[in-house]
């Protein structure tokens, strides 16, 4: 006697065919997953940083970064040390990234709708007005006021790190909501470094970038696709960039914000496609050709880019980032000198008091006040642990550092205050998210 066959399984809502699943479920999904392992590779990169700069190899670190690469084209030249290559090289892709995932959001992800907006929204704004306000207040009248936009960052890789490895005690939906809260972060940071950490403005260059921005925009308009042209293109506008006096990373974003985040075709079509190779009809090589350019642009160029490069960013750029900027000599006299600093304690506290501060206390005002709502299995425990975990200040606030500080004493003090802070974040999010009830609804 045969047994009957099993019955077909359902797929999960995020593997299934509904719009929204592909659009933005399957994408945030990858996102997730890429951002979760990135961040631990990122706690390996600076794991490394630290003992080798504390080691008795101390002297290769430094001279390892500040070794010079020079780059030439024509009469034009750009000379720098390793480390300010990754910082104002690499680092542009790593935003070229961010500005695309915040594109992405804004048109088809969570903040496209103001609804689910709200919440993270005021959630971010609170956690950088609070932090930067605590900074200033102690540091007031002092050598160490320009470094109020230190606190106000939030490292998604890290943050994430920690929620995946409390596992199933964290709803997907507080993911989200963390994510939305950090995108939103980083567009207060970039609008930081772009208005206030930059000091001399090159006119003429300025406005070759400007052109070459609207270049961008006239072929976008044209429907001219042929990446090529824009890796040329965006190479002479980050060039232009640096040149401006302007931070390169803010061309990076710029054309992240660019890129276009709506396929060329919309789905229903590329189902039509799908559909036309299941007949019987002789199906041509150009025939396939064809059905392959047609089915990659039913996928949006940001979400084609951001999987494409976002592992590199991930695995590659900031590992190398924070290789670089992490290895801090943690001698007694540079903790002594920490610990007296009041760029230090504006740091920390504007990390681990102000965040909490700021996130929690306008997330309570927004839902009291009826402006936003708690998301589906949040709860205010989540609330509290999320606006501990956003005081993981670690690669923006360090980059903001450099941006800063010249000197390399306010530096060590700022990048000491980083670490510590970010450390006791990431432990104090994870003692009281492993305390959370399960979600019921998952």
């Amino acid at each position: 006697m045969s047994l009957p066959p099993p019955p077909p399984t359902r797929p999960t809502w995020v593997h299934g065919d509904a719009r929204l699943a592909r659009t933005v479920g399957r994408p945030l999904a990858k996102f997730l997953r890429v951002e979760t392992a990135g961040g631990l590779v990122l706690l390996g990169a600076t794991i490394i940083a630290l003992v080798w700069a504390n080691s008795p190899w101390a002297a290769s670190y430094t001279a390892l970064w500040n070794t010079n690469l020079s780059l030439t084209i024509g009469n034009y030249q750009l000379s720098n040390d390793i480390g300010h290559w990754i910082n104002d090289g690499l680092m542009t892709l790593f935003f070229f990234v961010v500005g695309m995932e915040i594109k992405q959001e804004l048109v088809v992800g969570e903040l496209s709708d103001r609804r689910n907006a709200s919440l993270p929204v005021l959630a971010a704004a609170g956690g950088m007005v609070v932090p930067a306000l605590i900074y200033v207040a102690l540091n007031w009248g002092g050598p160490g006021i320009g470094g109020w936009g230190i606190p106000m960052a939030t490292d998604i890789a890290f943050a994430l790190g920690v929620l995946a490895l409390l596992g199933d005690r964290i709803p997907s939906s507080l993911k989200v909501l963390l994510l939305s809260l950090a995108i939103v972060d980083d567009i207060g940071a970039i609008t930081v470094i772009a208005i206030f950490y930059t000091d001399q403005i090159n006119g003429v260059w300025l406005t070759g970038a400007v052109l070459g921005l609207v270049l961008v925009v006239i072929l976008r308009r044209a429907r001219v696709w042929y990446l090529p042209v824009y890796v040329v293109l965006g190479t002479a506008i980050w060039w232009a960039t640096v040149e401006s006096g302007i931070h390169a990373t803010i061309a990076g974003v710029i054309l992240g914000l660019l890129a276009p985040a709506q396929p060329l075709l919309p789905a229903p079509e590329a189902e039509q496609i799908a559909q036309r190779l299941s007949t019987d009809t002789a199906v041509t090589t150009e025939d396939l050709s064809q059905v392959r350019f047609e089915l990659r642009e039913s996928v949006s160029v940001t979400e084609r880019l951001s999987g494409a490069l976002h592992p590199w960013s991930s695995y590659l750029i900031l590992p190398l980032f924070a290789l670089a900027n992490a290895g801090i000599p943690l001698t007694g006299p540079a903790l002594k000198d920490a610990v007296g600093s009041p760029i230090t304690a504006g740091v920390v506290l504007g990390l681990l008091v102000g965040k909490v501060v700021g996130v929690g206390g306008a997330s309570w005002l927004a839902v009291r006040w009826g402006l936003a709502r708690l998301p589906n299995g949040v709860n205010w425990r989540h609330i509290f642990g999320v606006s501990i975990l956003a005081g993981i200040g670690f690669t923006v606030a360090l980059f903001i550092t450099d941006l800063a500080f010249s000197d390399p004493t306010d530096q060590s003090n700022s990048k000491i205050g980083v670490l510590f802070a970010s450390a006791v974040a990431a432990a104090g999010a994870a003692a009281v998210l492993h305390r959370s009830r399960a979600p019921d609804s998952e």
